[in-house]
């Protein structure tokens, strides 16, 4: 009642009528007061609009209209989708990152990582979201965009760019000095042999796909996956993780001449395919450890249907460049107006992908500096519990003391706040959106307190509140997932 109430009064949606030359001028403000129910009290407006939204409980939800006739729970749909995609993107991205980098500055306490990730978290927290965006529409779209035309690395950037990976790399791994050093050396050796290949075969500019691509991604992820859910030297895991690779990319070439160009049902059925076999490869030869062999297989299983969807994009990238006139990373809108490519499920896919970067990064970046900073508070104060000291005791290793001991009982608190951050990025997409030209939820809140119009308002802050009060419920349900003292 308030927030419809504020935005009634927020100015006076006859302005322009009021200001218009047009000699119809009476009638038509005569129409929009019939139409908005100007001529009711606020307090009935309001009634109408609740007794609306209480027909949801019947199947029957109606949002009401909006200032020009047209329906809001039409508008809504279309908007919370593109804002939702938006969103939930970032904040995967965001937790991902957040959480990885919170964790190993816990761990690099006081060390030269662990004061550079804290200054930069800082800078991105504090720094405007409609700045940054700015920010990476100038440099990482029409800079971008200019130097793909002729993409090239010259000597002095591979030194940098390889030099500070290398730092990078050798300040998460734990060790001695020569540990550090061997690690940071053969960072530095890799990053700049892979950007001279990059330079030398033009791959930025034509990206050559083929099996090397879900073969190397699944390979890379079932190390990664391996490592954090049991480890390296669990063969029996380690082999499971490429079983799993193996069969998602035979998968990939029985289903090939689907693939080129397949519909949102063929690949869901590919993934799924590729998760079962997950599952079961786990369960058939995960013996003691089965459980955690299992997880690890299916974020293999996901990471490998990614990595072919990568590759098959990469396949496609030459022509999309060229429908859009070579400048591939948009700066405004969800997608290219008529976009000649759109019979090609692989061209649509890259257009919206390039069309989402800009926006998502600008929300990841805001949303992992929060996290970093949680997550390493919370590990620091985890890790001087007694529980910790006496795994260590018992002769644990350093990974098993983190990821089973340390790690889940510091996530309940960031699980609190991974609920209450997702309803918090959609209405800091508002911002966001409207840098980006996007039309999504902050579009429909926009242009709702702009007409003074409370329907659009109403279901900008019906859809947050539903989200906000949905995620503290699934936050509740993970504390027992994490904690099963919490079960009991």
């Amino acid at each position: 009642m308030l927030v419809y109430s504020l935005t009634a009064i927020s100015g006076d949606p006859l302005k322009d009528l009021r200001e218009s030359t047009d000699p119809n001028r009476e009638n038509l403000m005569e129409q929009r007061i019939r139409q908005m129910g100007l001529d009711q009290p606020i307090w009935v407006r309001y009634w109408g609009w609740l007794s609306g939204i209480l027909g949801c409980f019947r199947g029957s939800c109606d949002l009401g209209l909006d200032r020009s006739g047209q329906n809001v729970g039409d508008l809504l749909s279309l908007a919370a989708g593109s804002t939702i995609r938006l969103v939930l993107l970032a904040t995967i991205l965001g937790i991902l990152l957040g959480v990885f980098f919170g964790v190993m500055t816990a761990i690099r306490q006081y060390s030269g990582f662990d004061y550079v990730i804290t200054a930069v978290a800082f800078v991105f927290y504090s720094l405007p979201s409609f700045v940054f965006a700015v920010l990476l529409k100038e440099f990482g779209a029409i800079g971008f965009n200019n130097w793909l035309k002729d993409p090239n690395f010259s000597f002095l950037f591979i030194l940098l760019a390889a030099a500070l990976f290398a730092i990078f790399c050798q300040a998460i791994v734990a060790g001695d000095m020569r540990t550090r050093l061997t690690v940071g050396g053969g960072a530095f050796v890799l990053a700049a042999a892979l950007m001279f290949i990059f330079d030398v075969t033009n791959f930025i500019a034509n990206p050559v796909g083929g099996p090397w691509v879900p073969l190397v991604g699944g390979i890379a992820a079932a190390v990664l996956f391996t490592s954090l859910f049991t480890s390296l030297s669990n063969r029996r895991a380690l082999l499971s993780a490429l079983a799993t690779v193996a069969v998602v990319v035979v998968l990939s070439f029985a289903m090939s001449p689907l693939m080129r160009n397949p519909g949102a049902g063929t690949l869901l059925l590919f993934a799924l395919i590729g998760l079962a076999a997950a599952v079961i490869i786990g369960l058939v030869f995960g013996d003691y450890a089965r459980r955690s062999i299992v997880w690890a297989n299916i974020w293999v299983a996901i990471s490998t249907v990614l990595a072919v969807c990568v590759d098959y994009m990469m396949r496609y990238w030459v022509e999309y460049v060229r429908l859009v006139n070579n400048r591939p990373i948009s700066t405004i809108g969800s997608e290219t107006p008529n976009f000649r490519g759109s019979g090609s499920f692989w061209l649509s896919l890259i257009d919206s992908s390039t069309h989402v970067i800009l926006p998502t990064i600008s929300l990841t970046l805001i949303s992992v500096a929060s996290y970093t900073r949680y997550t390493r508070s919370s590990m620091l104060d985890v890790l001087e519990q007694d529980y910790v000291r006496t795994a260590r005791s018992k002769g644990l290793s350093e990974r098993v003391v983190i990821t089973r001991h340390a790690f889940r009982n510091a996530m309940l608190p960031i699980t609190t706040i991974v609920a209450f951050d997702f309803a918090g990025l959609i209405g800091g997409a508002v911002i966001t959106e409207t840098v980006f030209g996007w039309k999504g939820m902050g579009e429909l809140f926009k242009t709702g307190l702009d007409h003074v119009d409370p329907n659009p308002v109403m279901a900008f802050f019906l859809v947050t509140g539903t989200i906000a009060v949905l995620m503290n419920m699934a936050a509740d349900i993970a504390y027992a997932y994490i904690d099963p003292r919490i079960r009991r």
